[in-house]
């Protein structure tokens, strides 16, 4: 009996809905896939990585993933889940949002694979930009009537929505020509299902139907299987954090602070997340949520997520560094063990952290910590405040307790520059001496 995709996605928290015979089809020998990606952005979110995780699994089933790049598509804007209308893009920014897309792709799908079931990467406005419009109204606007295309949610909910903008002509055809993609898949390529987010239910049926409609005389078979749109437990939306939206580029999100949004998620969503974003089997993800729960207080389950997660996404090395750079956080030996990372990765761990630049000259005869805390650089509002600090034992120098006698001198500078002050466990000081 061959390995049960379906039932995997399931199990997984991946699977939203399907059309009959989906599973069935997929146990079947194998199956040609695909998801649509529209060049909104250079780079993919997080929010992305689910449709990237379908596509390893299908690959890892033995079936054969198409990613399809939206070249076309991209130019109009998909209404799904939009209460208004996109901003088109010029043609210069498209190319380079799907340039930009391709290579993160690339990075977790082998193109170049000789496999059988090698994966595929595909652009719609390949075969759309030779498209005349009477031809596209003939061949394709015949098959499929207004009433159909109005039944979709993502028609009605713009429609009566409270905007009072309605929908263009231009998004109103954007079904059709996600549809005919399909239709341009399973012709030319053999693709039987296509996938993607619950939302796009009503476009990946439209594409069904119009494989149905555009082969009347042949026995055609076309699937469609969505997963659900990710949300956090409170409810808010999945993928960003305080700065705004978390990249899978190092560019856009660097990679420690993408290894600590996975890292500072709640019990409850490290415990959906575990399963969705990673590859780990179920006998582990059981057990390490059965430790987690017993000692939540470690945050073992959320320290694996992030492991893994930033493993799949930026590779073993960098994962492997953003680890240690979070761990440093917590060293007993935190001024030593510090000196261990470079400038850029410290100053990417203290982003946000309040810094003041003073001259190294403060430092020739020793500075006294009133002038480190007030005086000299206003992170606490007054002198009396700062000494209170430090009779009370609150105060550290690169994570040392220290007094009112206590010094700062060049031997306390990590990189030759930075002193980290803390007061408390919870605010974080750094004096930058130039």
């Amino acid at each position: 009996m061959a390995r049960n995709l379906v039932e995997e996605l399931r199990w997984r928290g991946l699977l939203h809905d399907m059309t009959p015979g989906t599973e069935e089809k997929l146990q079947n020998g194998m199956t040609t896939a695909y998801i649509g990606f529209d060049p909104t952005a250079d780079a993919l979110h997080v929010g992305s990585l689910v449709p990237v995780m379908l596509l390893v699994h299908l690959f890892r089933y033995g079936h054969k993933p198409v990613a399809l790049l939206g070249g076309a598509t991209g130019m109009i804007g998909d209404p799904s889940g939009k209460s208004d209308e996109r901003n088109l893009l010029d043609e210069a920014t498209l190319q380079r949002n799907v340039n930009g897309i391709k290579s993160i792709l690339e990075k977790y799908l082998d193109f170049k694979s000789t496999a059988a079931n090698a994966p595929l990467l595909v652009n719609n406005y390949d075969w759309m930009k030779s498209f005349t419009f009477i031809e596209f109204a003939r061949e394709v606007g015949k098959r499929i009537t207004v009433n159909y295309m109005m039944s979709k949610d993502s028609v009605k909910k713009r429609l009566q929505g409270d905007s009072g903008t309605g929908m263009s002509f231009t998004e109103f055809t954007y079904q059709l020509i996600q549809g005919y993609d399909f239709y341009h898949l399973h012709k030319h390529y053999g693709c039987e299902l296509q996938m993607g987010g619950s939302d796009q239910w009503g476009n990946i049926t439209t594409g069904m139907e119009l494989v149905r409609r555009m082969n009347p005389d042949q026995d055609t078979s076309a699937f469609a299987l969505t997963c659900p749109l990710i949300t956090k437990s409170d409810g808010s939306k999945f993928g960003k954090s305080e700065s705004g939206n978390v990249w899978l580029t190092p560019e856009r999100t660097s990679v420690f602070k993408f290894y600590q949004f996975w890292l500072n998620v709640s019990d409850e969503d490290a415990e959906k997340y575990i399963k969705i974003f990673t590859f780990l089997d179920k006998l582990t993800v059981d057990q390490l949520i059965s430790a987690h729960r017993e000692a939540p207080h470690l945050r073992g389950l959320q320290k694996r997520l992030a492991q893994e997660v930033t493993n799949f996404v930026h590779g073993e090395d960098s994962a492997s560094q953003a680890e240690q750079a979070s761990d440093i956080l917590f060293s007993k030996n935190f001024k030593t063990d510090i000196q261990g990372l470079d400038e850029s990765t410290f100053n990417e761990v203290f982003e946000g952290v309040p810094m003041v630049n003073l001259p190294k000259s403060e430092l020739t005869n020793g500075m006294d910590m009133i002038g480190a805390l007030s005086a000299k650089t206003q992170f606490l509002p007054s002198n009396g405040e700062a000494r209170r600090a430090l009779q009370e034992q609150s105060i550290s120098v690169n994570k040392e307790k220290v007094g009112l006698d206590y010094k700062l001198s060049s031997s306390d500078l990590i990189h030759n520059a930075y002193v980290v002050i803390n007061k408390g466990k919870r605010q974080t000081f750094i004096i930058k001496f130039e």
